[in-house]
């Protein structure tokens, strides 16, 4: 079989035919957990990382999909050994799982139409986009501080990725008013600076490394593999709030996220950030997270340029 896999329900079938029903919660209310892994060399990065986190927000939401971390790893596996045979080798894959709390009855309930009881359980892939970050990777995202605020932590934990995010479509719409290909990044209601709809954002302080409080962000993973790899090199880090003039007081600032690992950030609402360039922190990180996966991870993006 040539054409990608999708694992829906349990069950493997060609990408072509997965669907969800119109009456699936993750439509209609956007009642939906997810986690995404990348592939390094076809192999993926932390996966039991990813799933463990996924299994937290699916203990919190309380949905039970009957499937332990365990085989759930071992299916995600399974169907990236199938999919990344299909591609060169030098691309890669990014795995998507989500779980939605299921089918919703009530819309159906004066009909005589199955619901099926339970969660939906989805597990698919797709090709890293590299050519849609390479020139960010070059010369630096550009973020922006929309009017759209951040979801209190009070609505419902932040450590629970999920996707019901309007708000994130909602600022980067807004953003993107002011340059067709700045980033939204959000702040709370205090006015701290929280995180883009898709990484955690760091900045550089006189070498140390200042990230928002995790008590208005996602706990990244590769948040976390930035904070281990900067332990091992002697770079300090520490969490604080701050605000946008930090940002652009900032000697430099970078993304992180699954898919661009890291990606400098040289420019906040329209100003300059340091002299501009990716900074010494920014590239030390890269390049001991390229050492540690075996790719030169930035390469990978500027060679779609």
């Amino acid at each position: 079989m040539t054409e990608p896999l999708v694992s829906l329900n349990g069950q493997l079938i060609p990408a072509s035919q997965a669907s969800l029903n119109i009456y699936d919660a993750g439509v209609v209310f956007g009642a939906t957990v997810t986690e995404m892994t990348r592939t390094f060399r076809h192999l993926p990065f932390r996966l039991e990382d990813h799933v463990a986190r996924l299994f937290r927000a699916l203990n919190a939401t309380r949905m039970d999909i009957g499937m332990s971390p365990a085989k759930l790893t071992a299916t995600s596996r399974d169907l990236l050994a199938h999919n990344t045979a299909l591609i060169p080798a030098d691309d890669e894959l990014g795995l998507i799982q989500f779980v939605t709390a299921g089918e919703y009855g009530s819309y159906v309930a004066s009909r005589d139409i199955s619901v099926r009881s339970g969660p939906t359980v989805c597990i698919h892939t797709f090709p890293l986009p590299f050519a849609l970050w390479a020139k960010r990777m070059q010369s630096g995202a550009h973020v922006v501080t929309p009017t759209i605020r951040h979801v209190p932590p009070q609505c419902y934990d932040p450590s629970t990725k999920n996707r019901s995010r309007m708000h994130y479509f909602l600022a980067d719409q807004e953003a993107r008013q002011s340059d067709p290909r700045a980033i939204a990044l959000l702040l709370d209601l205090e006015g701290n600076i929280t995180e883009t709809s898709g990484a955690n954002f760091l900045i550089v302080e006189r070498g140390t490394i200042v990230s928002p409080t995790e008590r208005n962000t996602l706990p990244g993973i590769s948040r976390a593999t930035a904070i281990e790899l900067a332990a091992r090199l002697g770079i300090p880090f520490v969490e604080r709030d701050f605000q946008p003039e930090a940002v652009l007081n900032a000697d430099e600032a970078f993304l992180c996220g699954t898919s661009i690992c890291l990606c400098p950030v040289t420019k906040v609402n329209g100003q300059t950030i340091g002299d501009g360039q990716s900074g010494t922190v920014y590239r030390r990180l890269m390049t001991a997270w390229s050492d540690m996966v075996g790719v030169d991870i930035a390469g990978q993006f500027l060679a779609r340029l």
